[in-house]
């Protein structure tokens, strides 16, 4: 299996048109596995087709909760998830941080993707931004969630967790992860959480190409700087690293059943 794994990123954004195939090839050499996450129809095709270049590359297809002013295609989306090398639907999610208006039509094209989720028994890709000050798309996403609890199809990820300690036991009830990023290397607003959470609920990510870590900080961020995430988990929790690096493996394995 992988060295490390990178449990969200965008290889398939213009940030990496010029070297992508160099970044395929860097993960290849360093044995770090990722999933190319889809934001809409387009970025979600070329992750799929991305996926069929590497064993180190994995898909993530969905309707990002910002872009939904594209419509729902959900033959199209319903076609995708049967590739085997898509192991989540999403992003997908709430966002109240970057749209007030628009808080109806992101509900209705969430739950059209819970529902793929788990007719495909795929995990979900959450993303969730709350409005400044606040927890509320954190808290309607799980009062959305929690009508599917004993769902036995129900699973997922929430990326970039930005969430305090009540949110985080709400995912933990639901049996979620959460994923951590780069910025926790630069700032403490993520370590309560990061210590509460059970090492088996916590995966690591890059959301490459944005939020670089220390020492890369304001330079395009990449897959294998998901190093540098571990080694802070790791140091958060006060954990030997080795341990920590092999649990963030076998949590992604398990969620998203990597073969």
């Amino acid at each position: 299996m992988f060295q490390y794994f990178d449990a969200h990123s965008h290889l398939n954004l213009p940030e990496f048109d010029k070297d992508r195939e160099e970044q395929i090839k860097k993960l290849e050499e360093n044995n770090i596995g990722t999933i190319t996450i889809g934001v809409d129809k387009a970025t979600s095709g070329m992750a799929v087709e991305l996926a069929q270049k590497s064993d180190n590359l994995y898909a993530g297809i969905g309707l990002h909760p910002t872009d939904t002013d594209e419509e729902y295609d959900e033959i199209y989306f319903e076609d995708l998830v049967k590739n085997p090398k898509v192991v989540c639907v999403g992003e997908c999610g709430l966002d109240y941080f970057r749209d007030q208006t628009k808080k109806d039509r992101q509900k209705e094209i969430f739950i059209k993707q819970i529902e793929l989720a788990i007719k495909y028994e795929k995990p979900l890709m959450l993303h969730c931004r709350p409005s400044k000050g606040t927890q509320d798309a954190y808290e309607d996403t799980l009062d959305i969630l929690e009508k599917y609890k004993g769902n036995l199809n129900l699973r997922g990820n929430t990326h970039f967790f930005v969430g305090d300690l009540k949110i985080a036991k709400r995912f933990l009830a639901l049996g979620f992860t959460m994923s951590f990023p780069g910025v926790i290397t630069f700032t403490r607003d993520y370590d309560e959480v990061i210590k509460f959470l059970p090492l088996e609920n916590i995966l690591s990510e890059t959301d490459a190409p944005f939020a670089a870590p220390i020492p890369y900080r304001g330079k395009r961020n990449e897959s294998s700087y998901v190093v540098e995430v571990v080694k802070k988990i790791a140091g958060i929790r006060n954990e030997n690293f080795e341990i920590v690096r092999q649990v963030m493996i076998e949590n992604a394995q398990r969620l998203f059943k990597l073969k």
